[in-house]
């Protein structure tokens, strides 16, 4: 099974209403899908552009940037499935903080199938800024969503830096690992590049990193954005010899393509020079993590 994946060099725009992000939001998926892609990966907290629509005490501040943007997912949502059923893709919707009923607000990512239908990921490893700043809390469950275009986990940015996240959706059966991301500096952006390339690594899948991109100076969240989309696979039989498959260019709003051979993650787990994959185990007193498996 061959895949056309498409990862977003997403820019955050002063947007100054619905309408206008509904239709960049319907641009940008038609674009894609015009193009032959099958998976749109959107960026981690790409959704917060919305905030710039409410009054500047809204988008000024952190917590009522949380309330207002967690308030419209529904709204949200509904327009990801109904583009994702328009143009028979799957989309990886822009993460956006949300609270719970009791407060507490988490960074969630939406994966959309063209059914319509709608499964999560809640971002489980929190970044300083997050902790310390915004006051967003760890999620807890690890998925694995099951989908028309491929079985895949979806590891938010600094997610990614933790190989047993990736590790237990490998095991629950992921051929790729989806890492919407948001860095504001070129450290950042590496780290997450770097955590990507290790988790194809070791897992001997895909890794695919969807970046923000740009200055929005105008918000207290994702003021400045630096990073470039990018596809990683073992360096190892079937795939190229550093594991780039393909690399967009730095700071660049634009999507990333890449033709994705899923077949090439089996044969290179089972016929590779090493098998990282197979061997995992045998690491001494190594822990494991179990991750849910969502059929969409």
């Amino acid at each position: 099974m061959i895949v056309r994946v498409a990862a977003a060099q997403y820019p955050i725009d002063a947007i100054a209403s619905w309408d206008s992000y509904a239709d960049k939001l319907s641009r940008w998926v038609g674009a894609a899908a015009g193009n032959g892609a099958r998976l749109l990966v959107f960026p981690e907290y790409g959704a917060m552009e919305l905030a710039r629509s409410f009054a500047p005490e809204v988008w000024n501040d952190l917590q009522q940037s949380i309330d207002f943007v967690g308030a419209m997912r529904g709204k949200i949502d509904a327009l990801h499935a109904t583009l994702a059923e328009e143009h028979d893709v799957t989309i990886i919707a822009a993460s956006l903080p949300e609270r719970d009923e009791d407060g507490v607000a988490h960074n969630v990512a939406r994966v959309v199938s063209p059914k319509g239908r709608i499964g999560e990921q809640r971002k489980l490893m929190m970044t300083r800024f997050e902790r310390e700043q915004w006051h967003v809390a760890a999620g807890e469950a690890i998925n694995v969503f099951k989908t028309p275009a491929g079985t895949f986990g979806v590891a938010i940015c600094y997610d990614s830096e933790f190989p047993l996240i990736a590790r237990a959706m490998s095991e629950a059966g992921a051929t790729m690992i989806l890492v919407p991301s948001c860095t504001d500096s070129e450290h950042g952006y590496h780290r997450v590049r770097v955590g990507c390339q290790a988790r194809a690594l070791e897992n001997q899948c895909y890794a695919v990193q969807s970046p923000t991109v740009g200055e929005a100076l105008w918000s207290p969240a994702v003021d400045v954005n630096v990073g470039a989309a990018g596809v990683f696979g073992p360096p190892d039989l079937g795939f190229p010899a550093d594991g780039v498959v393909a690399m967009g260019a730095m700071n660049e709003p634009q999507w990333l393509y890449a033709d994705l051979d899923l077949g090439a993650v089996a044969r290179v787990r089972r016929e590779g020079k090493v098998f990282n994959d197979k061997h995992w185990a045998e690491q001494p007193g190594v822990p494991r993590l179990k991750a849910n498996v969502i059929e969409l």
